[in-house]
């Protein structure tokens, strides 16, 4: 009986510094990404994952209106937003 429980402690650990240092903090990161589209207000300047920066310039449900240029107005889903920047940081021609 001990032998079984001894050979199965190390399977054991291995989940337990698994679950440590790669489930929890993937976990943390999409809780701050998703709380981050969802706190996304009209005129906040954002990066795209496609790479696109722009300003918000409408909001939906699933989607958004992104204005890349001076009359350019885009329509992206709210999950391709990947970053929010600092006011200012989009200078627009």
């Amino acid at each position: 009986m001990l032998s079984s429980l001894g050979s199965m402690l190390p399977l054991v650990l291995m989940f337990v510094v698994l679950y440590f240092v790669m489930i929890r903090p993937q976990m943390k990161r999409q809780k701050e990404a998703r709380s981050m589209i969802e706190a996304l207000a009209k005129g906040d300047e954002v990066a795209t994952a496609g790479g696109v920066l722009g300003k918000i310039t409408s909001l939906g449900d699933q989607y958004l209106g992104l204005e890349i240029a001076n009359g350019v107005e885009i329509k992206i889903q709210r999950s391709a937003v990947v970053q929010v920047l600092p006011k200012g940081a989009v200078k627009q021609q």
